[in-house]
């Protein structure tokens, strides 16, 4: 469906960008493939189970039924244009929520009507308030065994903080739904089954569907006025009609002081239309959405970026993709508009760029575009400095937006190629998939020279390796995942170090004192000069700095990064024709590594959020099971007649937990598991 681009107010305003967010198997792609089908940009249903969904494009995706990376689409409802990211709700694909939200405007998050509100939604939803993103909610699976909306909606309320407004509520549950009510219209939807759920019957209220549904109406109404004066007083002289309501929804939802709530079974077609319309009626457009800000790095001054087209380009870099071998830059743009062959500066690196090509994305496919504007999510080809959270902007106004936040790596796997010929191919491979995921590192083992890969977690590193059968023909030895540690000072301790030896034909030399100290957990590192800066060359500062960062890198118990340190340098000497930059470096490297040997310095590791759901008769299993695990139990709660345990454990006791579970509770008990913090092993 080609649409000529309107980049008037006018147009911008039509324009909502939103996201698919929630907890694995809450249903989150299913909901996506039923709006692209009702809005006529697929013309057959698509189902995760059978690996036919459109978003879930990857082979690994189709396999595995869930989403790895986020897919963009763009779907036309009414005069409405809809680009949606579908999201991963596993906890390992962390980042691509992160990466997504932070160019989003609105948010859909889908929650199970069994399962309420599960661990991964609650880290998405905190993900979304970090942003301040506009939300609704559509309560999904109303149709299975056990769906209870109400107990949903308390669960929002409890864990997430939720002010939630119902304005859909469903027609019963499990095998007897098949309709919702409509609190702002007082209707009843009905949808046929035989149609796919494209047709149903907007039907008026008889006497049994008025008195369920008064009370729902009266909570609204009394929700509206709690946040709102005017719908107070208008609601109290009973002068409201579904438009006026519309209206105060739509402020107090960007207002962020209110979400609301639709129900309904994405998988048998019931109640997506009239979320369609919610997002159209309450989620901002561009124009209305929070303003990014950046800064100028010319002048460090902080300037807030207009959503206007006649302003200059500014735009965000937010993913990198690799389209058979070939670099897409994903990008949103917030100001002005961006033509196919035009340059572009890259103020992150430094560097011109030029977009040779513009796409429409629609997951897995792409249509060309001659130009793109305000609002737009885009694929560009040609950019090839570009990486995940770079801006981009015209050359004459120099920007830089606030980075898009990045994780720490929690395990390892060791791989190398089967032969000398997979070698370069296989450096060169990786190389491609860390430009397109940041949460991957990559570090050669100097004593074995094998190659370290690190990721999120066994199913990132999996994927990786699936992808490179797949696509690169690459099938490289792997080890067992082994967990990623850190180093921490266990006190304060000071060293001195000189360096006074010839290297080639010059004499080299450098005298450092400093002293580490332990900071809070996840305080980061310090360097702090305790020097007159002013008595001493900057490029002997630099390489006494660059000294103690490279020693951080790799510690002294078993080589791995040091973090939560702050390191004062204290006292330098200079010898007069001897002193050089190589002298200061070394110097800094060993006196780093004779300080953190003398502080008593200990090992932190990666420490999960597990959360096991398991009926009763199987708690006290559960408990002995996470005690063997050296797991601390933090909590116990009751959802949905099922027992919820919640612990925290090392990682490193984690490996085969899911298997050791099933079979402590015949196959009845589910898991999840997040990362909490690095802290000290006892």
């Amino acid at each position: 469906m080609n649409v000529k681009p309107d980049f008037s107010a006018k147009g911008i305003g039509k324009i909502r960008n939103i996201g698919i967010i929630a907890h694995i198997d809450a249903g989150k792609t299913t909901v996506t493939e039923r709006m692209l089908y009702f809005s006529g940009r697929i013309h057959r249903l698509g189902e995760v189970h059978e690996g036919t969904a459109t978003m879930d494009y990857m082979p690994e995706e189709q396999e595995r039924g869930i989403t790895i990376t986020s897919a963009v689409t763009t779907c036309y409802w009414g005069d409405k244009t809809i680009n949606i990211i579908d999201t991963p709700g596993h906890v390992d694909f962390t980042i691509e929520v992160e990466r997504s939200l932070r160019v989003l405007d609105g948010a859909v998050g889908v929650f199970c009507a069994v399962g309420g509100v599960e661990p991964q939604s609650e880290t998405v939803w905190r993900q979304s308030e970090a942003y301040s993103v506009p939300k609704l909610v559509f309560i999904n699976k109303m149709d299975r065994l056990g769906a209870d909306f109400e107990a949903v909606l308390e669960a929002m309320s409890a864990k997430l903080g939720i002010k939630s407004l119902p304005v859909q509520i469903p027609d019963g549950s499990g095998d007897e739904f098949g309709a919702v009510y409509d609190v702002i219209r007082m209707k009843k939807l009905v949808f046929d089954p035989d149609s796919n759920g494209e047709e149903f019957d907007v039907l008026d209220l008889d006497e049994r569907d008025e008195e369920f549904i008064a009370p729902w109406r009266e909570r609204m109404c009394d929700t509206l006025s709690e946040v709102d004066d005017e719908f107070m007083e208008r609601y109290l002289e009973d002068d409201i009609d579904p438009s006026y309501i519309d209206e105060i929804i739509r402020k107090v939802t960007l207002g962020l002081k209110l979400v609301p709530v639709f129900a309904g079974s994405a998988l048998k077609n019931v109640g997506v239309q009239p979320l369609m319309d919610g997002v159209g009626k309450f989620l901002p457009s561009p124009l209305e959405a929070s303003k990014v800000s950046g800064i100028n790095p010319k002048t460090g001054v902080e300037q807030v970026v207009e959503p206007v087209a006649g302003g200059p380009f500014q735009a965000l870099a937010f993913k990198v993709v690799m389209d058979s071998g070939r670099k897409m830059v994903l990008m949103r743009i917030y100001s002005g508009k961006i033509e196919a062959g035009d340059t572009v500066k890259n103020f992150t690196q430094g560097k011109d760029e030029r977009v040779a090509r513009l796409f429409k994305m629609h997951a897995g496919r792409k249509e060309r575009l001659d130009v793109a504007g305000v609002g737009d999510i885009v694929g560009a080809a040609g950019l090839k400095d570009t990486r995940t959270g770079d801006t981009l902007s015209t050359a004459e106004t120099p920007l830089v937006l606030e980075q898009i936040e990045m994780y720490k790596p929690v395990i390892s796997m060791a791989i190398e190629p089967r032969n000398v010929d997979e070698s370069d191919k296989l450096e060169e491979v990786l190389d491609k998939y860390l430009q397109e995921d940041p949460t991957l590192a990559l570090n050669r083992d100097e004593d074995t020279g094998q190659i370290l890969l690190s990721g999120m977690g066994e199913l990132h590193l999996e994927v990786v390796l699936d992808r490179m059968r797949r696509e690169y023909k690459l099938d490289p030895r792997s080890g067992k995942p082994q967990v990623v540690y850190q180093e921490v000072p266990g006190r304060n301790a000071e060293a001195e170090e000189e360096f006074d030896k010839i290297l080639g034909e010059d004499k080299h030399y450098g005298y450092v004192r400093l002293a580490v100290e332990p900071k809070e957990r996840g305080a980061g590192r310090d360097i702090v000069f305790e020097i007159d800066s002013q008595e001493w060359p900057s490029d002997w500062l630099d390489a006494v700095a660059e000294g103690i960062d490279d020693g951080l890198q790799s510690g002294v118990i078993k080589g791995f990064p040091v973090q939560d340190v702050k390191v004062r340098i204290l006292e330098l000497r200079r010898r007069d024709g001897d002193s050089s930059v190589p002298g200061y470096h070394m110097a800094a490297g060993r006196a780093l590594k004779a300080a953190l040997a003398a502080s008593s310095p200990k090992l932190m590791e990666p420490i999960m959020d597990v959360e096991v759901s398991v009926p009763e008769e199987f708690v006290g299993d559960v408990i002995g099971l996470l005690g063997a695990k050296g797991a601390r139990i933090e909590n116990m709660l009751d959802r949905n007649s099922q027992k919820i345990v919640q612990a925290l454990s090392p990682l490193r006791n984690m490996f085969g937990f899911s298997t050791e579970l099933r079979s402590a509770t015949q196959g009845r008990a589910g898991f999840a598991m997040k990362f909490h913090s690095f802290d000290v092993l006892d």
